[in-house]
């Protein structure tokens, strides 16, 4: 009996380990090139459409640019988009032209 409780609780370990270790391959580390998910990118989602309304977050990713920690790509009204960077309590700290805009390419 003692042994069937110390084999789960080791594959309990390792399955969270290994969870652990999916999640951070998710978010891409800090390259900034991989979408970011889960309830920090949902906060940054919502905190960047509530600073352009009207306007539809396409992406989310982790950044380190401008003081940033988040950057969420979001498409206006008009069909521009824009990156909106917001530091790690969700505020916003720079709005630009999103990189493909002002490179004349379309992403997606």
């Amino acid at each position: 009996m003692r042994r069937k409780v110390l084999v789960a609780g080791i594959a309990a370990l390792a399955l969270a380990g290994g969870g652990i270790g999916v999640g951070v391959a998710a978010s891409g580390g800090d390259d900034g090139d991989t979408r970011a998910t889960g309830p920090g990118a949902d906060r940054a989602r919502a905190a960047a459409l509530a600073h352009i309304p009207g306007g539809a977050a396409t992406a989310v990713e982790r950044d380190s640019e401008d003081g940033a920690t988040w950057e969420v790509e979001v498409r206006r009204p008009d069909g521009t988009s824009v990156d909106v960077r917001l530091d790690d309590r969700f505020a916003v700290v720079a709005v630009e032209a999103d990189g493909e805009d002002r490179d004349g390419e379309r992403g997606d």
